[in-house]
C-alpha cells in the first residue's frame, strides 16, 4: 500500500522486495523516500555513505518516512565490486565511531559465528547434508568458530550485493539499503564479499585495498565467513534449482575447506 504523504508529494514505486522504496516528485523537486529506512540513516548520510538525508516525516499509520537526495547514477557492475574504492569504502564503515554509537543507540544488535550456524543448520536440505563435501564444511566450521570477541565487533552492512552500491553521475561512490545492518567481526562482510566477486588469488591483495595487515588471523576469519556465506549460498540455490550457481559455490567450499586445513 502506497503511504500518504501531506504537502503535495507524488509517489512512485521502485520496486524491490519490500515495497517500500519510492520516488518522490513535487514541481521540480525530487527525492528518494524510504518507508522505515534503518533508524541511523542520519549517521550515514552524515558520513557521507549514503546520499544525503533531506528530511523525515512521521506518517498516520506510524511508519516514518525518509527523503534523501535523488542522485542520477547505477548500480556497480559484479566486475567492479573487486576495485579498490568499493574496499576503502567497506573500511570506513567498519571503523566510523559516528556508526558504531548511532547502532549502539538505536538497539543494534550482534551477529556470532554461532549464530549463523544456528541459522544454517535448519535450512539444509536432507540431500545436502548427504553430501561428504557438506558434511565436511558443517563439522570443521563448528570446530573452527572465530573467537574475536564482541567488544571488537564493528558495524557491518550485512548485504553487500553488487546491486546495494550507487556510483552517482559525478563517480561518488555510495552504499545503501542497510535493513541487514549488524554489529559483528568485520570479516563477516569481507567473506560474503571474496566469496562473490572477487577470484580466490586475488582475495590478498583486496584485503590490501582495504587497508589492513593481512595476517593468519585475518585469513583465518574471512575464509570462515566466505564458507558459511558458501553453504548459505548452496542450500538456498539448490532449493531455487539453480544448480549452476550452486555447483560454483561448491567448488569454491571446496578450494576454502582444503585452505582452512593447510592454514
Amino acid at each position: 500500500m502506497t503511504p500518504n504523504i501531506r504537502d503535495g508529494w507524488q509517489l512512485s514505486p521502485l520496486g524491490g522486495n519490500t515495497g517500500t522504496a519510492f520516488m518522490g516528485t513535487k514541481a521540480s523537486e525530487k527525492v528518494f523516500l524510504k518507508q522505515n529506512a534503518s533508524p541511523f540513516l542520519a549517521a550515514l548520510s552524515m558520513e557521507g555513505i549514503t546520499p544525503r538525508l533531506v528530511w523525515t516525516q512521521r506518517l498516520a499509520s506510524g511508519d516514518v518516512m525518509t527523503a534523501q537526495e535523488w542522485l542520477n547514477g547505477r548500480t556497480l557492475h559484479r566486475t567492479e565490486m573487486r576495485q579498490q574504492r568499493v574496499a576503502r569504502l567497506i573500511h570506513r564503515v567498519h571503523h566510523s565511531d559516528l556508526l558504531h554509537n548511532m547502532l549502539t543507540k538505536v538497539g543494534g544488535r550482534s551477529t556470532t559465528p554461532a549464530q549463523l550456524l544456528d541459522r544454517l543448520a535448519p535450512t539444509i536440505a536432507p540431500e545436502l547434508s548427504e553430501h561428504p563435501l557438506i558434511q565436511r564444511a558443517v563439522q570443521a566450521l563448528k570446530t573452527e568458530q572465530p573467537q574475536l570477541p564482541t567488544t571488537a565487533y564493528e558495524v557491518c552492512h550485512g548485504d553487500l550485493n553488487h546491486k546495494n552500491w550507487l556510483l552517482s553521475d559525478r563517480q561518488r561512490l555510495y552504499l545503501v539499503d542497510w535493513d541487514a545492518a549488524t554489529f559483528a567481526d568485520p570479516a563477516f562482510d569481507l567473506g560474503a564479499l571474496l566469496c562473490e566477486y572477487v577470484p580466490l588469488d586475488e582475495w590478498r591483495r583486496w584485503l590490501q585495498d582495504y587497508g589492513e595487515r593481512v595476517t593468519p588471523a585475518l585469513n583465518a576469519r574471512v575464509n570462515w565467513y566466505a564458507r558459511i556465506h558458501c553453504l548459505s549460498v548452496i542450500t538456498e540455490s539448490y532449493r531455487q534449482q539453480r544448480f549452476q550457481i550452486m555447483n560454483q559455490h561448491l567448488i569454491l567450499l571446496e578450494k576454502l575447506t582444503r585452505q582452512s586445513v593447510h592454514d
